[in-house]
């Protein structure tokens, strides 16, 4: 029952640290609930573009009598922003899986189409929307910024995703078995171990080339967060099967799996790559870039 417990209880915490990481990331959908015509509208609103994919910007609406426009320009520069309307669009949903478990075989809405930038490159928005009150703007003041990246196979992506899913549960259940001082801990730190390498510094990597172009932008040859904040983690990870080798030194763990907790819930992409359209360079890590 105790091992029950534990395993119920680091699977609870890794997916609470999973949904908190997703919600604060700066390339995921920003949400917004408006009302358009006494109709509550909830919006996703695009912060991460493939290349693979329509650069458009959706707007989830229903209904047909309302008038939307978008103003876009290349992030931070000192262009004039563009304006272009949104129109309403059926487009065919050829997926499986959508089509057959989630039931959906249409993707509606309100499209407005943006400029399609290289990898690492960012568009910076914001739109208005008529409806029978009159003209009201979102997001002005704060635009809401898009940044592109290359397609990732998904027979990379989808094993790193889990990989580090994995590594990041073993993490927290050793921890919690070094706190009890339960002899399968040494187990799990091992496993954690061998988690984070392959998800994190063998998949990560490639994950990043395909959607940058490198395949590694942290210390010493950059400041990508995502990058650095995997290669700390693991420093600790090796520390704490280094130290448990020939003794039991749970505090080793503990501190490891402390640690992995704290860098998994820094959000996602943060800092990460961004190109300078004024050099052409890519770089990382411009943390002034965030304020």
């Amino acid at each position: 029952m105790k091992k029950f417990l534990l395993w119920t209880l680091a699977f609870l915490i890794t997916v609470s640290a999973a949904i908190y990481q997703r919600q604060t990331g700066p390339t995921y959908p920003k949400k917004l609930d408006i009302m358009i015509n006494e109709q509550l509208c909830k919006l996703r609103l695009v912060r991460s573009l493939a290349l693979d994919e329509r650069a458009e910007v959706k707007l989830n609406i229903a209904d047909t009598t309302v008038v939307a426009k978008i103003f876009f320009k290349r992030y931070r520069s000192d262009e004039e922003y563009q304006s272009a309307d949104f129109k309403y669009r059926v487009y065919p949903i050829h997926s499986f899986v959508m089509n057959k478990i989630f039931k959906m075989t249409e993707d509606k809405g309100y499209f407005a189409e943006v400029p399609q930038q290289p990898a690492a490159g960012k568009i910076q928005y914001y739109f208005e929307i008529t409806d029978s009150k009159g003209v009201q703007t979102y997001f002005q003041d704060a635009p809401v910024v898009i940044r592109f990246k290359g397609g990732v196979p998904a027979h990379i992506l989808i094993p790193h995703i889990l990989l580090m899913f994995t590594a990041m549960l073993f993490s927290t259940l050793a921890g919690l078995m070094s706190v009890i001082k339960h002899p399968l801990y040494k187990k799990y730190t091992l496993w954690t171990l061998i988690l984070l390498t392959a998800g994190g510094m063998i998949l990560g990597p490639l994950v990043q080339y395909y959607a940058f172009g490198d395949l590694w932008t942290g210390i010493p040859f950059g400041w990508d967060l995502t990058d650095n904040k995997t290669l700390i983690a693991l420093i600790f990870w090796i520390l704490a099967v280094i130290m448990n080798r020939k003794k039991e030194r749970p505090f080793y763990t503990a501190l490891a799996a402390v640690v992995l907790l704290l860098v998994y819930s820094i959000p996602h992409s943060l800092f990460g790559s961004q190109l300078d359209y004024s050099t052409g360079q890519v770089t990382q890590g411009i943390i002034m870039n965030f304020f």
